[in-house]
Formats: structure tokens, C-alpha cells, sequence
């Protein structure tokens, strides 16, 4: 991933990095996962302003995610890398072997024609596969966990956010979030191997922190 430096225009972009976005392959997104989003414009259901300052913007239409894998066994190829506007992560296109599409949550490190599956059994721990926590090896780095089973991922869904598979006992599964937390979760429920890419980045430099003195 290559990471580009803004010119120094206003006092906050002096020492900002960014994402490069070479990772994004297209930026025509599939029309058959595009849902409307609609926008109140700050006004209420008889359309009197009740809120200032809200309105105008580019027009945003939502790409529908598959937060919950669950074709399951069905082999499923990468067919490209998207931005999403609607989220801070990149999202992948799927294209499985029976014919159907679905958008993903990328993670980091995945490419374009890479080949990944979601299922229970004979699953290899790779980048982008999503697998109960019953079967995912400890001290694997995951995203998109699920707190319930069927539920649907909805921790470490954010771009560059992770959490790691601590243990197991009985039932449950202990997983240590990026804030140092620790939570136990049925181990029934899925989560995706790899840590969620981002689209923003912010690196310190010892220039902005010699300034701030």
C-alpha cells in the first residue's frame, strides 16, 4: 500500500499522510448490490428545517454488505477492490461459483483473483476465509466478529480495526480488542481471518511532534 503526503496548505495537512488508493481496482461499482440512501436535508416529515446545517453533498447510493458468510463451502473468487463512500473501509466484490455477487468488508493484504470461502470444516485460516471461533487457531489476528451466531458481523468492521483469538473454554471464546479490552463470545460465531484494510491514514512524524514543543 503506498501512502501519499498532502502539501502543507492549512496547518492540519502539514504533516498528514494518506492512502495512495492503488489497492482500488475499479470505481464502477456492480449496479444489482446499489440500494438508495436517502438524505432528510435537516427537515422533518412536514418539511420544516429542525436542523441546521445539514444538506447538499455528492448523491450516495448504499452497497449492500454481506456481513453474515453464510454460503457456506461455496468457493468464491475476488473480482475487485472498491471504495465505498458510505464506510472507511475498502469492500471487495465476490463473485461465487454458483453465479451470485456479494460485496465484503476487504481485509488487509486482500488481492484481486484470490479465491476464499466461509464454512465450518476444511477451511484453512487465510486472509479473507471466515470461519467459526471454535476453528480458528489462537493468537490468529481476525475482523468482522460476530456477538451472536447468525447475527452478523458487527465488531471490527472499521477501517484498520482488528482483534486477536486470546482462548478458548467450554463454550465460549476470550478476544482482546485494539483498546486492550477482553470479551467472551460464543465460539459459534464467525469471524473473518485478517485485520479490516483502510482508506485513511494518519502517521505521526518526529517533525509534528518537535513542532507541538
Amino acid at each position: 500500500m503506498s501512502v501519499r503526503k498532502l502539501k502543507p496548505i492549512t496547518p492540519g495537512q502539514r504533516f498528514r499522510v494518506v492512502n495512495g488508493y492503488d489497492a482500488i481496482t475499479t470505481d464502477k461499482p456492480e449496479k444489482s448490490l446499489l440500494a438508495p440512501k436517502k438524505r432528510s436535508g435537516g427537515r422533518n416529515s412536514r418539511g420544516k428545517m429542525t436542523m441546521r446545517y445539514i444538506g447538499g453533498g455528492h448523491k450516495k447510493r448504499y452497497r449492500i454488505i454481506d456481513f453474515k458468510r453464510n454460503k457456506t463451502g461455496i468457493p468464491a473468487e475476488v473480482k475487485s477492490i472498491e471504495y465505498d463512500p458510505n464506510r472507511t473501509a475498502f469492500i471487495a466484490l465476490l463473485n461465487y461459483q454458483d453465479g451470485e455477487k456479494a460485496y465484503i468488508i476487504a481485509q488487509n493484504g486482500l488481492q484481486v483473483g484470490q479465491t476464499i470461502v466461509s464454512g465450518t470444516e476444511n477451511i484453512a485460516p487465510e486472509i479473507g476465509n471466515a470461519m467459526p471461533l471454535s476453528q480458528i487457531p489462537l493468537g490468529t489476528i481476525i475482523s468482522c466478529v460476530e456477538l451472536r451466531p447468525g447475527q452478523g458481523a458487527v465488531m471490527a468492521r472499521s477501517a484498520g480495526t482488528f482483534a486477536q483469538l486470546m482462548a478458548r473454554e467450554g463454550k465460549f471464546a476470550t478476544i482482546k480488542l485494539p483498546s486492550g479490552e477482553t470479551r467472551l463470545i460464543l465460539a459459534d460465531c464467525m469471524a473473518t481471518i485478517g485485520a479490516v484494510s483502510y482508506t485513511h491514514l494518519t502517521l505521526p512524524t518526529t517533525s509534528a511532534v518537535g513542532s507541538s514543543r
